[in-house]
């Protein structure tokens, strides 16, 4: 099919990529003429695992093309995702601008029917809106059919996670609707949940905000874990094996961060609030999250005594691992936060180091990850990268000033760190 993806973020390109990779044919549009111009020349403006190689195959293929016309890609598409930037407000509503520009450059340029389909995380009865907008600005008068098709890409894992997804949800409201998004996932061997738009646009917030519950929870626990002297992996994982639970998101650690769970829970309480509930368990999941980082905080400077004119190596910028993502990344909020107590810092990131640099000044960037130590009063473990489990432990430990090390992702066994030689300060063990 040919389809029009406007918006080439983490979810435009993978989504867009992806769908080139199983045969559609695709133009991406975006209104960033220089990025238009990298993705053209063959540039990569985010990391993601094998992005890049799929992106120069299916070019070279001619089933994916990149413009900076919004008219360009609504002549090609019989079918056009918005995958555009939802940011939130100052109050954690919601800033749908972005989206209402689209609309309305899209119901400028369309001249027959289309399938207009929103992938950008959304408020419920968004869907409402785009449609008034095309409707109101559509010269041409044609027929039209917006769809609601959410996305659950992870970052780090998001091309798998387009290709093998638990399920993909369509929220419409025609057959011919559903048709034209069947013929689209075809072929994608997976459950298809056809609802309403608006069960479609809530099954995203709720399943984010969750997930981010469930992070929450762990980590509440993992405080009971310190005080008792119990260890919060093996708790996580007796719990995990419950099929009613599972394994996955019960990792304690700094919190969650990222593009996607602060603004979508944010969001979340806010939309419940605007139709009529306070979604006060929600609050509280903010609430932990915010207070984990200061638990975190507050074990280094107990452990240094005195941060100020401290040197500290810390490893990994990115929110998470597998991507150079570094928007409200945990890491980065600890760096500053650091930073703030006078500490001098030494840091490292396999990817996001490039990123870093436009939010993080004042601190030594460090290429190779075991010379992050070197001088340090102690090493901060920030980002889950499975590089780091292969630190050169013996190595770090004679480059310190003294071996200690503060392990915010519980990558190492605190048992062996001890016969080390290591002062090994984790998180609920």
């Amino acid at each position: 099919m040919k389809i029009c993806i406007i918006g080439t973020g983490y979810v435009g390109l993978v989504t867009g990529t992806c769908f080139a990779e199983i045969g559609h044919d695709v133009t991406c549009v975006d209104n960033d003429p220089a990025k238009v111009k990298i993705l053209q020349s063959g540039g990569m403006p985010i990391y993601e695992p094998g992005l890049a190689e799929m992106v120069r195959k299916n070019v070279d293929a001619r089933r994916l093309r990149f413009t900076a016309s919004t008219s360009e890609g609504v002549a090609h598409g019989d079918v056009i995702f918005i995958a555009v930037p939802t940011p939130p407000h100052a109050d954690g509503s919601v800033d749908l601008s972005f989206i209402e520009k689209v609309a309305r450059e899209i119901a400028g340029a369309m001249t027959a029917y289309k399938v207009v389909v929103d992938k950008s995380t959304v408020p419920v009865r968004t869907g409402d809106k785009v449609s008034e907008t095309i409707k109101r600005y559509c010269k041409a008068k044609v027929e039209f059919d917006v769809v609601s098709n959410p996305e659950f890409l992870r970052e780090g894992f998001a091309i798998e996670d387009f290709l093998k997804p638990d399920r993909v949800v369509i929220g419409v409201r025609s057959d011919r609707a559903v048709s034209a998004m069947r013929e689209i996932y075809a072929p994608i061997h997976a459950p298809i949940i056809v609802t309403d738009i608006n069960s479609a646009e809530l099954i995203k917030h709720a399943a984010n905000s969750f997930l981010a519950l469930k992070i929450s929870y762990i980590n509440a626990v993992a405080v009971l874990c310190e005080a008792s002297g119990a260890n919060v992996v093996e708790v996580a994982n007796g719990m995990g094996m419950d099929a009613r639970i599972g394994r996955r998101f019960l990792d304690a650690g700094l919190g969650y961060g990222g593009s996607c769970f602060p603004k979508d829970l944010s969001a979340f309480v806010k939309i419940s609030e605007q139709l009529g509930y306070d979604f006060r368990l929600l609050k509280e999941v903010q609430r932990i999250n915010a207070g984990q980082m200061d638990r975190f905080v507050k074990k280094i400077i107990e452990t240094l005594w005195v941060a100020k004119e401290k040197t500290i190596g810390v490893l990994g910028l990115a929110f998470k691992q597998n991507t150079d993502d570094v928007r409200q990344s945990p890491a980065i909020e600890l760096c500053q936060r650091l930073i703030a107590e006078g500490a001098i810092l030494r840091v490292h990131d396999p990817q996001a180091m490039s990123k870093a640099k436009a939010v993080l000044k004042d601190v030594t960037y460090v290429d190779e990850m075991n010379d992050v130590a070197i001088g340090c009063d102690a090493l901060v473990i920030a980002t889950e990268w499975p590089e780091f489990r292969k630190l050169d432990l013996n190595r770090v430990k004679r480059e310190l000033t003294h071996p200690i090390l503060f392990d915010g992702r519980n990558l190492f066994d605190p048992a062996e760190m001890e016969k080390l030689g290591f002062v090994y300060k984790s998180i609920g063990r």
